[in-house]
C-alpha cells in the first residue's frame, strides 16, 4: 500500500483501488474519533490498516460534541460524592490525555478558561475546593489554575449575566477544539503514515473463516461497487451503531448499547466577548449547561435524553426551549429564538447498565469486547480517544497473536502541526485578519498550501471562507458532498444556516465540476 505524501491529493478512486479485495493487518469499521484513533494507533505500530465509514468521516457523534477537551469536572464530583475510585482514575487519565490533544494539533485544540457562577455563599468554597482537586489531579499536565472570581469579573466575561443573584464564581481551565476538523486531520495523518481510508462505504456483512470474523463484505455507496476486505483483525468502532455490527458477528449476541441525545444551539450574539466560557451548574433537572465561545458564535448546550438510533437525529422545539429557558434564567438580557443561527443533535454511545435509572448516570468509560473474532471498541469520549485506541489495539494484538511494535501515538502531531509554523504564518500575512485567523485555525501550517489551491476571493461577503478552500477540501480532505464541505470541513453548516445556504450553491457547482471519485 502506497503512502500519501503531504502534497499529494486524496484520490478516492485510488483509495478504493488500494482497499477493494485486498488483505490488511487491521480493518477498522467506523470513521469517528475512536475509529480514526485506532487507525492511527495501528499504523504507528507498523501494521497495515484500512478504515471504512458508512457516512462521511466524523459525520455522526464525533462532529456533534460540546467541543470540550476535558477531564470531566462532573465525573470528579461524582467520584467524591460516591467515593468512586474508578471515576477518580477516569478523570486523572483524561486530564493527561487532555494535554496530549492540545499539543498534537494546537491550531485545532486550545486551552479554554471557564467560570462557574455561584448563587450561594457555601457554593464558593465548595466549587473552589473541588476545582482545586481538579488542578491537583492534572499534575504536570495542568494548563492553568482555578480561582475565585468576583461578580465584576463575571460581568466582564458575560455582560448579559444577571449578577444580582450571584455571590461570585470559580474559574478553571479545560480545553476546546474543532471536533470534525480534528477527526478529518487524524484520518489525513493516517493516510500520510501509509494507511488507507474510504468514506461512504457500507458493511453489508462480515466474512468468516471457521466461525471467526476475518473481513467484511462492503459496498461503495457512491459507485455501487461491491468488494471484500480481509484482515487479521476487524475492529468495530461504530459508536451508537456498535450492536448493529456485533449482530453480524454473532446473531446471539447480548445487546449492551443505549444512546442519549445531546442538543446544541449556536447563538448569533457575542455573549462572551473575552473568549471565556461559562459552566452553568444548576438546571431544573440536575444537569449542567455550557455557554462557550466557538468559531465566532456562542455555543450553548447540552441535553442528555434517551434517544433512538438515527443517522440524522433531529432537534425538537422542546429541547430548544429547555436550553434557552435554562440559559435565560441566568441572564439579564434573554436569548431570543431568532438569535439561534444553527442547531444540531448528537447521539452519545453509552454502555448500558440495566440498573441505571437515567442516561446521565451511565458510564462513558470505554469497553473492549470480542464476538467471534470481531473486536468492538465502544463508550468513552473524545478526550480519551488516544488511550482508548491504545487499549483496543493492545487487546487485539494479544488475542490475535499479531506481532507489532509498541504504540507510538503519545507524542504524535497531526497534519497542520508538523511543519514550519513561522514560515506558514508569514505566507498568509497579507490576507485580511479574519481570513488569516480562519485559515490558521482550520489548517495550521498547511494554510499556504490551501491558499495555493485557488482564489483568495471570499465565498460570501463579510465571511472568512475563501474559494481556495473548496479546492483544497475536495482534493485533499476527502469531501464528497455539500454536507461534507459545509458541516465538517468549513464548519459553517453547524454555525449559521443562512450563510451555509449562500455558500451551498458555490459548493454544488464545484462538486459538479470535480469528480469525487477521481
Amino acid at each position: 500500500m502506497a503512502t500519501l505524501s503531504s502534497t499529494q491529493a486524496w484520490s478516492r478512486a485510488e483509495q478504493l483501488n488500494q482497499i477493494a479485495d485486498q488483505s490488511v493487518d487491521v480493518l477498522v469499521i467506523g470513521g469517528g474519533a475512536s475509529g480514526a484513533g485506532v487507525f492511527l494507533d495501528a499504523l504507528s505500530r507498523g501494521l497495515s490498516c484500512a478504515l471504512i465509514e458508512k457516512q462521511d468521516f466524523t459525520a455522526g457523534t464525533s462532529s456533534r460534541s460540546t467541543k470540550l477537551v476535558h477531564g470531566g469536572v462532573r465525573y470528579l464530583e461524582q467520584a467524591v460524592k460516591q467515593l468512586d475510585l474508578d471515576k477518580y482514575q477516569l478523570v486523572k487519565e483524561a486530564l493527561a490525555e487532555r494535554r496530549r490533544m492540545l499539543e498534537m494539533a494546537p491550531h485545532l485544540a486550545w486551552p479554554l478558561n471557564l467560570v462557574t457562577p455561584v448563587k450561594s455563599a457555601i457554593g464558593l468554597p465548595y466549587f473552589r475546593i473541588g476545582l482545586g482537586v481538579y488542578d491537583f489531579l492534572s499534575g504536570s499536565q495542568q494548563i492553568g489554575d482555578s480561582k475565585i472570581e468576583s461578580k465584576r469579573t463575571l460581568k466582564q466575561i458575560c455582560p448579559d449575566i444577571n449578577v444580582k443573584q450571584l455571590t461570585g464564581g470559580v474559574s478553571y481551565f479545560d480545553g476546546q477544539f474543532d471536533d470534525a476538523r480534528f477527526g478529518v486531520s487524524m484520518v489525513r495523518t493516517g493516510l500520510e503514515m501509509g494507511g488507507h481510508a474510504l468514506n461512504y462505504t457500507e458493511v453489508n456483512d462480515l466474512l468468516k473463516t471457521e466461525g471467526q470474523v476475518t473481513g467484511a463484505q462492503c459496498t461503495d455507496l457512491l459507485s455501487g461497487m461491491s468488494f471484500n476486505i480481509r484482515a487479521k483483525a476487524v475492529i468495530n468502532c461504530t459508536g451508537p451503531w456498535t450492536d448493529k455490527i456485533r449482530a453480524m458477528a454473532n446473531p446471539d449476541f447480548k445487546p449492551m448499547m443505549t444512546v442519549s441525545s445531546g442538543v446544541h444551539l449556536l447563538i448569533n450574539r457575542n455573549l462572551l466577548p473575552e473568549g471565556r466560557g461559562i459552566l452553568i451548574p444548576e438546571t431544573e433537572d440536575g444537569r449542567v449547561l455550557f455557554m462557550l465561545p466557538w468559531l465566532g458564535k456562542t455555543l450553548v448546550g447540552t441535553t442528555d435524553d434517551p434517544a433512538e438510533l438515527s443517522e440524522e437525529p433531529g432537534v425538537s422545539n422542546d429541547e430548544i426551549d429547555y436550553i434557552l429557558r435554562t440559559c435565560n434564567s441566568w441572564l439579564d438580557r434573554p436569548i431570543l429564538r431568532d438569535e439561534v443561527s444553527a442547531s444540531w443533535s448528537g447521539l452519545r454511545p453509552l454502555v448500558a447498565d440495566p440498573d441505571a435509572q437515567t442516561t446521565a448516570s451511565l458510564t462513558r468509560d470505554h469497553v473492549v469486547l470480542d464476538d467471534n473474532g470481531l473486536t468492538s471498541l465502544t463508550g468513552g469520549k473524545w478526550t480519551t480517544w488516544r488511550r482508548m485506541a491504545e487499549d483496543c489495539v493492545d487487546h487485539v494484538l494479544k488475542v490475535k497473536g499479531i506481532k507489532a511494535g509498541k504504540c507510538d501515538t503519545h507524542d504524535i502531531h497531526l497534519v497542520g502541526a508538523r511543519g514550519d509554523s513561522l514560515a506558514a504564518k508569514h505566507a498568509i500575512a497579507h490576507l485580511p485578519q479574519d481570513i488569516r485567523d480562519h485559515l490558521w485555525q482550520a489548517y495550521g501550517d498547511r494554510a499556504p498550501q490551501v491558499l495555493a489551491c485557488g482564489s483568495e476571493a471570499r465565498l460570501v461577503a463579510d465571511e472568512p471562507y475563501i474559494e481556495a478552500e473548496l479546492d483544497w477540501i475536495i482534493q485533499f480532505e476527502g469531501a464528497c458532498t455539500a454536507e461534507d464541505v459545509l458541516n465538517r470541513r468549513l464548519r459553517v453548516g453547524m454555525l449559521d444556516d443562512a450563510v451555509a445556504e449562500k455558500i451551498r450553491r458555490v459548493v454544488a457547482a464545484k462538486l459538479g465540476k470535480e469528480s469525487v471519485a477521481a
